[in-house]
């Protein structure tokens, strides 16, 4: 993969040397960074595929806001002369994946969304029962990264190997970069759902968390030509628990 930055702006992504076929974007969860989807790279190799760092992680800190990564997407593509792309985001990344498809729909070829919502039709009320949680972990991570980093591992996944790799990203993930999610809910119930001429593959860990598990229950039975899946001996993150799995179910989708 080469590592590449976009010009004017702090975010960094990486592509492979592959010219021709389908490309991908994979868009990490929040505390990740690119390297989520390593246990993809090789399995996916005959493709031309990105990975990125979204803006407050990894290498891509400094100016910027989250809510215009469906822009920078969108230059990325430009750049590398892509057309169209099959998005694929896990957590944070299945809202943000969704946002370019609700600008440019256009320029997707299939979207797979793990562990996420249905950005256009969000019912916030099923947010409340993991505010408490979600604020109780926000304030431990700025007392200490490291315990944030010890209990956020396995709230995320499931697996003792998919754990230790998420631990050591959390670890990387600076206090100041919490800022970059106060603009998140300006892509959230924003648009009207487009009427897909594309693949929808809404996925959720068999041990995710019930308010995962009941969003994308709801979505999918709102989109009935979605594609839904359960994937067993997964929790939120669940290309990292069972890479194999997501890796065959996601190629079905790949156009």
């Amino acid at each position: 993969m080469t590592e590449k930055k976009l010009e004017n702006t702090s975010i960094h992504y990486w592509i492979n040397d592959t010219k021709v076929g389908s490309a991908i974007i994979f868009i990490h969860p929040a505390f990740a960074n690119h390297t989520c989807f390593d246990t993809q790279l090789d399995y996916f190799r005959d493709y031309r595929v990105i990975t990125i760092d979204l803006i407050g992680h990894g290498k891509s800190i400094g100016k910027g806001t989250i809510e215009d990564t469906a822009l920078y997407i969108n230059q990325i593509m430009e750049i590398e002369k892509i057309d169209k792309i099959n998005l694929v985001g896990v957590s944070i990344g299945a809202v943000l994946a969704q946002d370019f498809a609700n600008k440019y729909p256009s320029k997707v070829s299939s979207l797979t969304c793990i562990g996420g919502y249905d950005n256009n039709n969000f019912d916030k009320d099923l947010q409340k029962g993991n505010t408490k949680q979600q604020m109780k972990m926000m304030l431990k991570a700025m007392l200490s990264i490291k315990a944030f980093a010890e209990d956020n591992k396995k709230i995320s996944a499931y697996t003792k190997e998919a754990q230790e790799k998420f631990y050591q990203m959390n670890l990387e993930f600076k206090k100041s970069s919490f800022r970059y999610f106060a603009t998140l809910d300006k892509v959230v119930n924003k648009y009207k759902t487009p009427k897909r001429d594309y693949p929808l593959l809404i996925g959720v860990g068999e041990y995710d968390n019930d308010m995962a598990k009941k969003a994308s229950i709801i979505w999918h039975k709102s989109e009935p030509d979605s594609e839904y899946v359960e994937f067993s001996g997964a929790g939120h993150i669940v290309n990292m628990d069972t890479p194999e799995q997501f890796n065959k179910v996601l190629k079905r989708v790949i156009r």
